[in-house]
């Protein structure tokens, strides 16, 4: 059981879901987003409001739409051909095993093309699924068309899911109460405040169990349901009663005032004279707050420099440019490849900050993505010393297309290559020093971390 007393930042987090979530492959990509935002802002069709969204994909019209805007961009976008037959066939199979997983017996989907299947799927099985039904049957549909090429990356996010990938990317805007929040196996929903924010403010303290949220017994509930509760417009109180984990003491009560929140993304100290920084994931502010802890360190006459970027599933590409330039003066960061093999390179954007040498990265099998590439080139070019475990092997890029409906689709469109072409996917990246050591986030940043020890033995090495 993960002990979630110790563990100060928000890679806690992130490392906790990876460790249950990982072969969804949820937390491993890294996106052009804004920019596949403003091609795809251009396009013929019209996005949704909150209010007409049912009606949306109750309507024949609409679910053609989106079935039609679906199968086009997969067959045009993705990184490698698809098959004709394939988006139809995966649309088939997703429909035929959720129909049965409502226990819907003797499916038998008919139709050559996806728009056929669905309206077929309406015809016969909406009626069976209640009021939503449509709703269901569309979004089961574009799930098994994403699916149909067998990429974990590729995939259709609801209105909800692109929602919160949005408020994550962003850096967490949201109305909350400035908590970490994560559940264990036994269904128990635990939560870390964040120093300075209100649920800190008054009182909660590290690894408090949620018992109630608004005077709802919450046992049972899923983590975005709790999460759902907790969420609310900033300004309004919300109340919880909570007791400590592992204890059987008393249970507080706390009504708390939501804020707009912004979670950081990077935590950072001086620590045995180094400059140390974690990175939880690759998000539209974490340039500017890795560039802060630089330059702070860098003040305080840091003598070495350790980014952590053990479990940082990733983020955004143009994040891993921005923070990889500020150690690579000039030349390639990351180089991608679409699918007719055209080859876009990423180069240092010129603003280095000097003396930030020597410098250590930690990184894990955790390490995917964004932060591989990261990891990647400043290994290629010999400014960091990497150390831990061999990392995650995500060397595919992601683009985000908005749909009609406000969900998206998360198309898989180019794959990248370190600057001296080392191709990562399934492969990994092999540090300079191997240190193993559980993937527990109990361990990280205390006296049990070898990882850490390692790096700044590595450190001293270099500076005497």
């Amino acid at each position: 059981m993960i002990d979630p007393m110790t563990g100060k930042f928000r890679g806690l987090l992130a490392a906790l879901v990876l460790l249950l979530v990982a072969a969804a492959g949820v937390l491993f990509f890294s996106y052009r987003y804004q920019a596949a935002l403003a091609r795809e802002n251009s396009g013929s069709f019209t996005v949704a409001t909150t209010g007409d969204l049912r009606a949306l994909l109750d309507s024949s019209d609409a679910q053609s739409q989106l079935i039609t805007v679906a199968v086009r961009k997969l067959e045009t976008s993705y990184y490698k051909p698809v098959a004709p037959d394939l988006p139809v066939t995966g649309e088939k199979i997703a429909l035929t095993q959720f129909l049965a997983a409502k226990h819907i017996a003797n499916v038998n989907l008919q139709g050559d093309d996806p728009n056929a299947v669905l309206a077929y799927a309406n015809a016969h099985y909406a009626a069976k699924l209640g009021l939503d039904g449509p709703t269901q049957l569309t979004e089961t549909a574009l799930r098994g068309i994403m699916g149909s090429v067998k990429d974990p990356y590729t995939v259709y996010l609801s209105p909800k899911e692109i929602q919160g990938l949005q408020e994550s990317l962003n850096g967490g805007n949201f109305g909350g109460i400035g908590v970490y929040i994560y559940q264990l196996k036994d269904g128990a929903v635990v939560v870390q405040p964040i120093e300075g924010l209100p649920a800190a403010r008054a009182g909660m303290k590290p690894g408090e169990v949620i018992d109630m949220v608004n005077e709802r017994r919450i046992a049972g509930m899923t983590l975005d349901a709790v999460e759902g509760l907790i969420r609310g417009e900033s300004g309004s109180t919300v109340s919880i009663a909570s007791h400590q984990y592992r204890t059987k003491g008393p249970e507080h009560s706390y009504a708390i005032v939501r804020e707009i929140i912004h979670v950081p993304t990077v935590s950072a100290k001086m620590e045995d004279g180094f400059d140390y920084i974690r990175l939880s994931d690759f998000g539209s502010t974490s340039a500017a707050e890795i560039k802060k802890a630089l330059l702070d360190g860098r003040a305080k006459h840091a003598k070495g420099y350790i980014l952590d970027l053990r479990n940082d599933g990733g983020g955004l590409l143009d994040a891993a440019v921005k923070i990889s330039s500020y150690f690579i003066p000039h030349g390639a960061i990351v180089a991608t490849i679409s699918r007719d093999g055209e080859r876009d390179e990423q180069d240092a954007l010129g603003d280095a900050i000097d003396g930030l040498q020597p410098l250590v990265i930690l990184v894990n099998k955790y390490t995917a993505s964004a932060s591989e590439i990261t990891a990647g080139a400043l290994q290629d070019y010999h400014l960091a010393k990497l150390v831990g475990t061999k990392t995650f092997g995500k060397g595919v890029v992601q683009s985000i297309y908005p749909m009609p409906d406000l969900g998206a689709l998360k198309i898989t469109t180019a794959r990248y290559v370190t600057p001296l072409g080392r191709d990562i996917q399934h492969k990994g990246i092999m540090p300079d020093v191997l240190v193993e050591q559980p993937v527990d986030p109990s361990l990280i940043d205390t006296k049990a971390d070898k990882q850490l020890a390692a790096a700044k033995a590595q450190l001293r090495s270099q500076i005497r």
